[in-house]
């Protein structure tokens, strides 16, 4: 095969198994900007009617929320077969404020993995989730003979 020929080994996953892996996989990395800085921020979750739920303290991650919602969230999976699975989220995140929201998230099997305290819980409305898959493989020739 040549490099000209229409090899693509990255596959788009179909919306229903982009959900799955998401339910799937409780821990994930949410990128937020304030101020013109981008930063990231590993964060255990919940899926609960296609929004990603999780809590947090006070701090950067949720004065960066308030200055600028619009984040992006991403998992990934990489198998025993080597096939790696990323899911890449986009959305507005909010913090719950009202007592039927936050009783509702509370109900939710959201418990935060590090032993601190936690009291705001956040919402992702989810605008976009994509993901792709490929089997780690060794590059091609560059140049075959």
């Amino acid at each position: 095969m040549s490099i000209g020929d229409n090899l693509n080994p990255v596959k788009t996953l179909d919306r229903d198994t982009v959900w799955r892996l998401l339910a799937e996989h409780p821990y994930g990395r949410l990128a937020v900007e304030a101020s013109g800085l981008v930063d990231i921020f590993p964060v255990n979750y919940v899926v609960h009617q296609r929004k990603l739920y999780f809590r947090t303290a006070q701090g950067t991650k949720l004065s960066s929320l308030i200055v600028n919602d619009q984040v992006a969230f991403e998992i990934d999976e990489v198998t025993e077969e080597n096939v790696v699975r990323s899911v890449v989220v986009h959305g507005k995140a909010r913090r719950l404020e009202t007592r039927a929201e936050i009783e509702a998230a509370e109900a939710l099997p959201l418990k935060p993995w590090a032993p601190t305290l936690k009291y705001n819980f956040v919402v992702i409305d989810v605008e976009t989730a994509t993901g792709r898959e490929f089997t780690i493989a060794d590059e091609p020739e560059r140049f075959p003979s």
